[in-house]
């Protein structure tokens, strides 16, 4: 038989899925001995049946009359009695906090005939009236229907009328007058009249609160937090205590630290002669809660007891709400305190040194998504004016600087000293040179996994991208928004790439700390030192290796020095922009094999220099460099740019009509799908061979040097396992022809990346010529879905989100249910097939703390990300090796 329905002595912290993180919390406090006002909770499986079925459990009604009668007998007061009547909060509760989303009813048992006991148990007639108008306004609009707003206007109304500026200007007299109006307010609005009885009043509250799980406002709080829909809300009836009631009362919000900096000490708010719903609402300005100690110093001491037992207790940062009736303290709500990424390092590693806590539970409670708000610039201040714009968070950081609206420019400036934005519609990698020089990129289109996003990850920019309510216009050299608001190039924007908001203006800027520490190894304060302590314990603990995805020396000096333990992503593609992107076109527009053979010839020292300089980056750790992947058509100019040259031109000039031909012949209808990564390979004579002589050539040379090359050549884009015999046995005699020239035993690793379905299948064939797989989880995902990741994060993914089809995006944190089960099928199968098999990562998912915890549990040996989400994988892969340990 279900138990619906507990008193606070019955139950425990233990129980927050019955009884709502509240109830449980109350009950625990009443366990400790702290002076809780009596009070009993209604189950979340009451609300669940109450949301099934449109009605409460019949067993309900009996069990809630048994806890009220043991609630009066411990008050000394009962509800509705006339002389000194019990009055009730009716509040809600979930197992997650959701603070202010569902609902609350107070001064439950409050009506006709027992305002007048109150007024003459307190002493005080307006009090009494305040109280019954505040129960008319909250029930009527709570559990009636009736509009807010109607009150509001109501009370409005009579102040005008009285010269009133605030609420408590009005009299008894006026309150009484108000009261009257309310409820008739209520009947014509309702059709029905305010609830006399009591015990009517109670039960209707409590509906209302179940119902309110599913009001708007916390069905978007749960999808935003996810928290799943079917858990249902507890609800918590209480005794009332008042704190308005003279100058020896008061209500306040207190934590055993700060919250906002970890700092020790009691920190709060505290409002003489108010209601929590005052401090909550702001209608009234509160005092520092230091200011107690002055105010009621004995009460102050006990607080500070109470607090002090609390936090032992929870072993953690408690948030304290409490009353003082009449110079009495009573302690209505604690929780475990929500706090900021730098509060939640300091608290930890504090409350490690107080030995509260050990250092499993001290790692535990820091995460990876803490420590990537610290790594980077944030806006001093928070903006309260409405955003420019709005987009996708890409890159997360502050930047400030002058609209700019093409590559050039943007690095004209920056060799000038001055900051730029650059703002593109999309970028593109000839856009590179730009992100380099600029403080923060800015894009119209694309989502995290877009190109912007992606390289500016990768070296640590600020990105907002799919700002969709910008207009960009190249030509005019100028953006606007939706609203008309126009801005021009050299205009001073604000990024934040955190929030995915632009201001306009300049915003002060504060640099971060602790990404200097963690670049140097040195601490600069408790902060920095908190964050080195928790990363060298996750180092001792995590099984998964932690690499960095690099495409230059000095990227993958900043990986090592970020704490990496190799490359497990190194781009080539990315070496053919630039000065070199006219060698590439030679090759593509080569219409032979000898000016084929040139062309290659001439890519080939440039290659190799980057590879010796990236080496010595990395000596000693393994760099996975991956052979050119996108199509070649990338590295040409624009087709319409081109087009409009070839069609205005007299003549025209014949490189352009030779470009134009080439990129009409290698259009695709979907290029993502088409002649790229291992396909290019077999199609483009000679390609592997240049690429892969370049790595032999650099280790080679790094040999000579003394120094302790690793490198390791991965094929992109592999579906099946011929593909990758073919290339391998190029690439082998290729590393056989420079180990003979050279005199130096070049070995490479070979292995692919497992970024098809197909390919995931078969793993297992895949694998017998492999020596390790890299899941390229982009593409991955975007193939496994069908969907185009730069378009769809930009369109129709918000209301994909807003409606609970994906609770996260799913080029963000793994999609375990299907890309996972690709994953872990590759990984059985591969490994099964060839148990020297090595497994990584090098999607944007190596770097998302939720994916890093599936990663572990897969067994992936390591996992790649951009060198500055290092710090934070290395962090979650602690923490998995813990979760899972």
């Amino acid at each position: 038989m279900n138990h619906y329905v507990y008193e606070f002595a019955e139950g425990s912290r233990g129980m927050a899925d019955l009884l709502g993180g509240k109830g449980a919390n109350l009950a625990e406090m009443t366990r400790l001995g702290l002076p809780v006002p009596p009070g009993f909770t209604v189950t979340t499986t009451a609300c669940r049946v109450f949301l099934a079925t449109g009605t409460e459990p019949p067993e309900l009604g009996v069990e809630v009359a048994h806890a009220l009668a043991g609630l009066e007998r411990a008050a000394g007061r009962s509800l509705g009695r006339t002389d000194d009547p019990l009055l009730l909060s009716v509040r809600s509760g979930g197992r997650y906090s959701m603070p202010g989303m569902m609902e609350t009813i107070l001064d439950i048992g409050l009506c006709d005939a027992t305002v007048a006991g109150l007024a003459k148990t307190t002493g005080q007639e307006r009090f009494a009236w305040d109280s019954y108008r505040r129960l008319l306004q909250m029930f009527g609009h709570t559990v009636m229907g009736v509009d807010s707003e109607l009150f509001e206007q109501t009370i409005t109304s009579l102040k005008a009328a009285r010269g009133a500026a605030d609420d408590r200007e009005l009299d008894a007299a006026d309150l009484i007058l108000l009261t009257e109006k309310f409820k008739a307010l209520i009947h014509r609005e309702a059709g029905e009249k305010f609830p006399q009885d009591p015990i009517e009043q109670l039960h209707r509250a409590i509906r209302a609160v179940f119902a309110s799980w599913n009001g708007e406002r916390a069905r978007i709080y749960r999808r935003r937090d996810h928290i799943p829909d079917d858990l249902g809300t507890a609800v918590t009836i209480q005794a009332m205590v008042f704190g308005n009631l003279g100058a020896d009362s008061g209500t306040g919000v207190a934590f055993t630290r700060d919250p906002a900096t970890g700092e020790r000490g009691i920190y709060g708010d505290y409002l003489p002669d108010a209601q929590g719903e005052d401090v909550v609402s702001g209608v009234r300005n509160a005092v520092p809660l230091s200011e107690l100690k002055q105010l009621a110093p004995r009460t102050y001491v006990e607080l500070a007891d109470h607090l002090r037992t609390l936090e032992r207790h929870y072993q953690d940062l408690c948030d304290v709400e409490f009353t003082i009736e009449r110079g009495r303290l009573w302690i209505l709500q604690t929780r475990v305190g929500k706090r900021t990424a730098e509060a939640a390092f300091r608290i930890a590693y504090d409350l490690l040194d107080e030995r509260l806590i050990d250092r499993r539970e001290a790692l535990s409670r820091v995460g990876g998504a803490h420590l990537t708000r610290l790594l980077f610039p944030r806006f001093a201040t928070s903006s309260t004016d409405v955003p420019l714009a709005t987009g996708i968070a890409a890159s997360p950081g502050a930047a400030v600087g002058a609209v700019v609206f093409d590559s050039a420019s943007a690095v004209r400036r920056a060799a000038a000293g001055e900051p730029a934005i650059l703002v593109r519609k999309e970028t593109t990698p000839d856009d590179l040179p730009g992100m380099i020089a600029a403080q923060a990129v800015l894009t119209t289109r694309g989502g995290k996994t877009s190109h912007a996003a992606v390289v500016a990850r990768g070296m640590g920019k600020v990105c907002v991208c799919g700002a969709g309510s910008l207009t960009v216009d190249p030509v005019a050299r100028c953006l606007t928004t939706r609203s008309g608001v126009v801005v021009h190039e050299g205009d001073t924007i604000s990024v934040d790439g955190t929030a995915g908001t632009v201001h306009l203006g300049a915003l002060p800027l504060t640099p971060s700390d602790v990404g200097r520490a963690l670049e140097s190894g040195k601490q600069t304060g408790p902060l920095s030192q908190a964050v080195l302590r928790a990363l060298s314990r996750a180092d001792a603990v995590r099984r998964l290796e932690v690499r960095a995805n690099a495409d230059t020396p000095e990227d993958a000096a900043r990986a090592r020095r970020f704490g990496a333990q190799g490359i497990g992503l190194c781009r080539t593609e990315h070496m053919f922009l630039g000065e070199r992107k006219a060698l590439v076109e030679a090759m593509i527009l080569a219409d032979d094999d000898a000016a084929r053979e040139q062309a290659l010839s001439a890519l080939l020292p440039p290659q190799r220099s980057d590879f010796t300089a990236i080496l010595a980056a990395m000596d000693g750790l393994p760099v996975t460099i991956r052979l050119l992947d996108p199509p070649l058509h990338e590295f040409l100019p624009d087709h319409t740019e081109l087009a409009v040259r070839v069609a205005t031109a007299a003549p025209p000039d014949p490189r352009d009509v030779q470009l134009l031909a080439a990129v009409e012949r290698m259009h695709e209808r979907n290029p993502m799908l088409g002649l790229r990564g291992v396909r290019l390979a077999l199609a483009v004579p000679g390609l592997v061979a240049m690429q892969v002589r370049a790595i032999a050539e650099a280790v080679a040379q790094r040999l000579r040097d003394g120094g302790s090359p690793r490198a390791e050549i991965m094929i992109p884009l592999v579906s099946t396992v011929e593909e990758l015999r073919l290339v391998r046995a190029e690439a082998e005699r290729v590393l056989a022809e420079v180990s003979d020239e050279t005199g130096q035993t070049v070995h490479c690793p070979i292995g692919t990346m497992i970024e098809l379905p197909r390919a995931a299948l078969t793993a297992g064939r895949i694998a017998e010529a492999a020596d390790f797989f890299s899941f390229g989880t982009n593409d991955l995902t975007q193939t496994t879905w069908g969907l185009s990741r730069d378009d769809a994060e930009a369109s129709f993914f918000p209301g994909y989100l807003d409606r609970g089809i994906f609770t996260d995006s799913p080029f963000e944190t793994l999609d375990e249910e299907g890309v996972g089960r690709l994953v872990t099928i590759a990984v059985q199968e591969g490994r099964a097939a060839n148990s020297r098999l090595t497994m990584g990562v090098c999607g944007e998912h190596g770097g998302d703390p939720a994916s890093i915890h599936f990663f572990h549990r897969t067994g992936i040996d390591y996992v790649s990300c951009s060198p500055f989400r290092v710090p934070a994988a290395r962090l979650e892969a602690g923490r998995a090796a813990l979760a899972v340990g």
